[in-house]
């Protein structure tokens, strides 16, 4: 991680195409300004949280009990 400490209007540029710009600094909260190209998601940390989150639950797929269930719906084995 880098720790860098930037005034008001100062910028931080990354890979050619991503400008990150000190906009304003109130107490603890720093206010900053993002240019980058259409194709850059940008989230905030909490938010971007919560949808790995989901994905690996939604990637998990169905609990192994409810695949039991259907099991004993005693349908005709299909022949081979």
């Amino acid at each position: 991680m880098l720790a860098l400490t930037r005034k008001i209007g100062e910028r931080i540029v990354m890979n050619d195409h991503i400008v990150v710009t000190i906009v304003d600094i109130k107490g603890d909260s720093v206010r900053l300004a993002i240019e980058a190209p259409q194709t850059v998601k940008i989230f905030r940390g909490e938010l971007y949280d919560s949808i790995i989150a989901e994905n690996k639950q939604a990637a998990a797929g169905p609990h192994s009990g409810n695949l039991d269930i259907l099991k004993g719906l005693g349908l005709p084995k299909q022949r081979e």
